[in-house]
């Protein structure tokens, strides 16, 4: 291995040089070799005609060799076109030393020259496949072995980087195809499914790499509930789309995705409810810098927009946004207006200048505090972003003609146990009670559980937990929550608000409810490590109960009675809602504005109690400020009187 390591220590045009070089030698070995197998003597060791044949074939055959681009294949990475080149080098020298032979009148046996093509294949196209077999075992004895679960196409070519690479060497496969079973691809001996705890066993294996990525994620999860009890590492392949762009490569490696233990497959959104509201039309969104906002902006974009106007609050957020998506329209050719507009949506007249500045048709409003106990600490807040910056934005919506404005919602908004799911209720409220009134501007809201990636989502959090070694914290062994992916909700979020009519309230079909204890105890396992409990002590990373949160509820839920309608997607619900007209909702609303003016927490409290919201609040009131001033004692307000002695 030393001599192979001073070879590839070497510069290229050095390695070019040795290769003709060993090339040479091995063509002039293949000819005497033949003559030797032919005659079946020495003599012709010595004969001059035969010399002079090979010295001249020799020069003919390196430089068929050159022109086929033999010496610009890189050995540990040869592949069938050198080999396809070898052979019809092999063939030109063959060629070659008959052509040389007749004409030169040498007295050649006929079946020499087929001897000598054999030989010479063996030489030049053996010692290749050697070098490359003996540098593909070096490299595959450094890095961690892995397991690819999955024979295919996508296993193969992961087979063959993972080969290449010093973080990973492969060591088997696993597919459930019985044809494949105790079969050979690429070097490596295929099992089936059923024999991977054995393995694991056997091979001194602590990850499995899934290589399916074309798989429907409900078979992705059937595979990774297999995989789950192994306490193995479990990593994925990236998507195909992102390997055929080139985003991706097939050594790109990664945590199994959240998506796949909730096993739920995405349906093909309907085009024509994507572009209603967004193609050549004026687009803005509010929030567009949050977690769901972005999103918005992401799709929306796709959708070839006239004009796309982000109305965000923080700067930053702003920023960041705003370049991405121009980036994005740049890398895709479209051409499409992107306006970044810095905002609060608690400044009615700075929201209407803009949709009327800019010709705005269709709004999505997702500008919103949503994290349950900062908003629970900061009650006044929360209600002058969630419940007066929705009333706002949409009296300006009116104000400005807006075709459509679109309220993303909250299933925190169903008989809510905390004040951000009220404010969200009560936003619903006050598009419902705008749109039985006389304008222009068609209302709609819909609603949805946790997204996946979100600010705020347990996910990331669990992931950290985890890599820093635990514990992982869960609020209570019960709490279970819905889940969908920040793409597929804003595509619903884009088609919902195409289908409403006005004051529709829709709902997501969410699936179902996820246990969060079970599915941090997934999520530790598939990264290769056990539970540890009063069952295993042992274990490696244990889950701790830190208790409910101000406001938090062990169960969320969609919808408010049992009045709910199908509609023509399949993902998509209405429910049929209570709701206020606009003359008794405007006199809540105005009382509670007069106490958010007065930080008066008691008469909030009982104004959204008092409201058709369902607030059946767990706790008392949390707001930080309002505590602090509890702390202090009121101040004696009888005057002192000071005697200045003179």
């Amino acid at each position: 291995m030393d001599f192979l390591h001073f070879l590839f220590s070497l510069k290229r045009s050095q390695k070019r040089l040795v290769s003709v070089a060993i090339d040479s030698v091995f063509l002039l070995f293949a000819f005497w070799f033949a003559l030797l197998v032919r005659l079946d003597s020495v003599d012709v060791l010595f004969k001059s005609q035969y010399w002079g044949l090979i010295v001249l074939t020799i020069p003919m055959s390196i430089a068929g060799f050159i022109r086929l681009g033999l010496y610009r294949a890189v050995l540990r990475y040869i592949g069938s076109q050198a080999f396809t080149a070898i052979v019809a080098g092999v063939g030109i020298s063959t060629i070659a030393l008959v052509l040389l032979a007749y004409y030169g009148g040498v007295d050649l046996p006929r079946t020499v020259p087929f001897i000598y093509a054999a030989f010479a294949l063996v030489f030049v196209g053996g010692a290749r496949a050697l070098m490359r077999s003996l540098v593909g075992a070096g490299i595959n004895r450094r890095g961690e072995p892995v397991i690819i679960y999955g024979a295919g196409v996508s296993g193969r070519q992961t087979a063959i980087a993972l080969a290449q690479s010093h973080e990973y060497h492969p060591v088997a496969f696993v597919d459930d195809d019985e044809s494949l079973h105790n079969t050979s691809i690429q070097g490596l001996h295929v099992y089936a499914s059923n024999q991977l705890s054995k393995l694991i066993k056997q091979r001194p294996t602590t990850r499995v790499l899934l290589a399916m990525p074309s798989a429907s994620r409900s078979r992705r999860q059937e595979i990774i509930n297999q995989l789950e009890p192994l306490t193995v590492k479990v990593m994925t392949l990236p998507a195909m789309a992102d390997l055929v762009s080139g985003d991706k490569l097939f050594s790109d490696v990664k945590e199994v995705e959240i998506e796949d233990l909730l096993g739920r497959d995405s349906v093909a959104p309907r085009q024509h409810l994507l572009t209603a509201n967004i193609k050549n039309k004026v687009v803005m969104v509010t929030g567009a810098g949050g977690s769901i906002g972005s999103e918005l902006c992401r799709q929306i974009l796709k959708q070839l927009p006239k004009q796309l106007v982000l109305f965000e609050l923080s700067e930053f957020a702003l920023y960041s946004i705003e370049r991405e998506l121009s980036a994005t329209a740049t890398e895709l050719g479209i051409d499409v207006e992107i306006v970044p507009i810095m905002g609060s949506v608690q400044r009615e007249n700075r929201v209407q200048a803009v949709m009327q500045a800019f010709k705005v048709q269709t709004v999505y409003h997702a500008a919103a505090y949503k994290h349950v106990p900062l908003v629970e600490h900061n009650v006044v807040e929360g209600v002058r972003n969630n419940v007066f910056g929705t009333l706002y934005t949409a009296r300006a919506a009116i104000a400005a003609k807006v075709e459509t404005f679109v309220l993303v919602s909250t299933d925190k908004a169903v008989r809510p146990t905390n004040v951000m799911g009220t404010t969200k209720r009560m936003a619903e409220l006050a598009l419902q009670a705008l749109a039985k009134e006389n304008h222009h501007t068609r209302f709609c809201m819909v609603r949805f559980g946790n997204v996946l990636g979100s600010s705020g989502s347990v996910v990331p959090l669990f992931r950290k937990q985890i890599a820093n070694g635990g514990p992982v914290t869960v609020t209570h062994p019960e709490i279970t929550r819905f889940f969908m992916t920040i793409p597929e909700a804003s595509q619903l979020v884009i088609q919902a608000g195409a289908m409403g009519k006005g004051g529709d309230v829709f709902v997501l079909d969410m699936g179902k409810s996820v246990k969060i204890i079970d599915l941090a105890a997934k999520m530790i396992r598939l990264s290769g490590y056990d539970v540890k409990d009063e069952a295993n002590p042992n274990g490696d990373i244990a889950i701790e109960f830190t208790g409910l949160r101000p406001g938090e509820k062990l169960y969320e839920e969609l919808l408010i009675g049992d009045d709910v309608t199908g509609t023509d997607h399949e993902r998509i619900m209405t429910a049929n809602e209570i709701y206020l007209p606009w003359v008794e909702l405007e006199l809540i609303l105005n009382r509670l504005d007069k106490a958010c003016h007065e930080f008066n927490h008691e008469a909030i409290r009982e104004i959204l109690l008092a409201a058709p919201t369902g607030f059946a609040p767990t706790d008392g009131i949390c707001d930080l400020v309002w505590q602090q001033r509890k702390l202090f004692k009121p101040a004696d307000t009888k005057a002192k009187v000071v005697t200045l002695v003179s």
